[in-house]
Formats: structure tokens, sequence, C-alpha cells
């Protein structure tokens, strides 16, 4: 069989963006931007199967250590990482088990290590067979948690009562919740066009924008999306417009505006105000334009950085500020599991740091009797 590069094959596609996290500290978002060719169909099992490996990553890599003789070289982590998302289908997904241990043991002849085809084959045939004793295994670990162990002693000192339902939720897919554009539709009509694209979907009881869709597909293919009638956005982010509450004549500024959800629903609440919003970055500035265009909304965009108001304040004060601030990300595990992986606890300080910055310095650009949002 012929070598294939990762462009034309999901699972080698998978197993080269697990590596552009672990190895290159990309986001997948990042990989899956930039890195394949696939078709559409192989383009989403190619996601299904990075995400889901990194998902569940620790424990997979513990299972995988009950399987291993030896420590492969570093040159063939492809091969160790090939283990994994093959255990990650037997054990996790609804892959067929001959389809995932034959489709991705023949991985290995594709990157042109022939000596691993059986090497892998033998593992999964053996997690397969003894799954129920290993899995018993994990369950007296703090690996069976996917996370990593810094992160576990926060959540747990935190959340002393709720910290394994934090941690269960965090291992959840994240479903799909839709932002309604009031200046283009109403959540009735928008859901009712949902439905009839065969759609299920539910209204959230305290975000009047969101409806959630079921099953969740890719957002060209979202009835309304490319006309601007809805965005992708969690119900939690959607509760800052509710929050700041923009009132027509209103000078509002949008401190870390970028990518722009937050930014955009403030002005399908409100169109009629002044708002600012900035990002130090001019490539994420520009993904606030993008989003503005499609959904026929308009504001000042400004690149610069928010913790310097003297290189861009003219000292006129603002009614309303949203500082939705730099954070951790944790907060999003759910839909970006790779989070777990490429933060650590010192970041989280620098965060905070930076967060504390952000909130000294924006604070006094307030009118008297305004009211500053603050968010991560």
């Amino acid at each position: 069989m012929s070598r294939q590069s990762p462009s034309n094959n999901a699972r080698l596609a998978a197993v080269s963006a697990i590596g552009a996290v672990l190895d290159d500290h990309l986001s997948l978002a990042e990989y899956f931007q930039v890195s394949t060719r696939l078709p559409a169909r192989d383009q989403s099992f190619a996601r299904h199967l990075a995400y889901g490996t990194l998902r569940w990553l620790s424990a997979l890599e513990w299972i995988s250590g009950q399987l291993f003789n030896k420590t492969l070289k570093r040159e063939d982590r492809d091969i160790k990482r090939l283990v994994m998302m093959g255990i990650y289908q037997l054990w996790k997904d609804q892959t067929a088990d001959h389809a995932a241990i034959h489709a991705t043991a023949e991985c290995a002849r594709q990157l042109g290590k022939h000596w691993a085809v059986g090497l892998v084959n033998a593992l999964l045939r053996r997690f397969q067979r003894e799954q129920q004793e290993i899995l018993t295994g994990l369950g007296a670990t703090r690996e069976q948690y996917a996370h990593p162990e810094w992160l576990l002693d926060r959540l747990e000192h935190d959340w002393p009562r709720k910290w394994q339902e934090v941690v269960d939720q965090n291992n959840r897919q994240a479903p799909l919740w839709l932002r309604v554009n009031r200046q283009r539709t109403e959540a009735k009509e928008a859901g009712k066009e949902l439905r009839q694209a065969g759609c299920t979907t539910e209204f959230h009881p305290r975000a009047a924008d969101a409806i959630s869709v079921q099953p969740a597909v890719a957002v060209e293919k979202i009835p309304g999306f490319s006309e601007g009638r809805v965005s992708v956005q969690d119900p939690a982010a959607q509760l800052a417009a509710d929050l700041v509450d923009p009132q027509p004549g209103e000078r509002i500024l949008d401190a870390c505006a970028a990518p722009g959800g937050k930014t955009c629903h403030l002005l399908e609440r409100q169109s009629d105000v002044k708002l600012l919003a900035l990002d130090r970055n001019p490539k994420r500035l520009s993904l606030i334009r993008e989003n503005l265009h499609r959904l026929g909304l308009d504001c000042e965009l400004k690149t610069a950085d928010a913790t310097r108001p003297e290189d861009w304040w003219d000292n006129n004060p603002f009614d309303k500020i949203l500082l939705d601030a730099p954070c951790s990300t944790t907060g999003v595990i759910r839909r970006h599991p790779e989070i777990k992986w490429l933060r650590d606890e010192s970041q989280v300080d620098k965060a905070v740091a930076v967060q504390q910055l952000l909130l000294n310095r924006l604070w006094p650009m307030l009118k008297n009797g305004g009211i500053l949002v603050y968010a991560t």
C-alpha cells in the first residue's frame, strides 16, 4: 500500500493534529484551519478523533502504558498516538471494533512504519479482550478524570463537593448553541427555520437569544448562518449583553473584543450606540470585521492595548464598559479539550495579573453612574 499523507487520510490527519497540539502547542482549530485538505466528511471524522483523543488523553496514556511492554523511541510517538486513538475508538466511540483496529493499524503502514502494523493490531486486540479489567484498574487512578493534576487540585480545592461533576461535564462534548440576530430575524422564526431543516431545537431559560441545535453541524451548514441571521455562541457568553443592556445613544467600550461575539451581540441588541471595539492583535481584529460584515453591523474598531489607554483614549468617558478579560480558558474545556494540555498553573497566575491590570486601567474611564461588566 502506498504511503498517504495526513492531507488525504482522516486518521492520519487526526494523529497529525494531536501532534500539533502536544509537540507544537497549537490549538486544534488552528491546525484544522490550515493543515488538511480532506473532503468534508473525512474532515469531520478527523476532528472527531482528534478532539476525542485529546479529551481523554491522560486516561488513554495510562491505558496504553498497561499495554506496551517497552517505551517507543521519540520518533515513533506517532505510533503511540495511533494506539491511543484506537483505544479511544474502542472505548468511547461508536466505531465498529473491527474497523477501529484494522484501519488504525493500517495507518502505521501508511506512515512508512511497516514494523508497527502488527504491534498496533496486537495492542488494540489485547485492549479489546482485557477492556473490563484494564478499565477497573483505571478507575482506581486520578488519570480516570483525564485532567492534569494541577487543575484537578485547584478544582477540588475550590469546589470540594462539586469538582467531580465539573470534571465530568468538562469531558462531555459541548452542545451547539446559536445566538439569534435580532436585527435580521426573531427567535421563533429562527427556530422554525432550523426545525424545517431537520434540526431539533430548544430555547434557553435565561439567555433570550439562545437556541440549542441537534445534531451539531458545521457552521456553513447551519440554516441562516451565512445570511447573518444566527451565530454560534454559548448561552453564558450571551448573558454579557443582558448585563451591559445597551441603550440608544450610549457610548460603549468593548475592551478585549476579538473575535467579536459579544461585540456583535451588543449591536444586535441595540444598533444605535457608539461602540468602540479594541484588540491588540490586528489579525484577531480582522475576525471582528468579518463577523460584523456577515451580520450587517458596524462599529469603530481599533488595534490597541487596553492596558495603555494613553495610546488610544480621547478622555471622553464611557456609559458602559465590557471587559471580557483574557483568561486561562479553562472554562471552555468542553469545546476545546486541548486546553487541558496547553495550559499550566503559571499561565493561570499570569492571566490573573493581566486581568487585575485591565480592571485598574479601565475603571477610571467610566462615567459616574455607569456600568462596567467584568467577564472571563
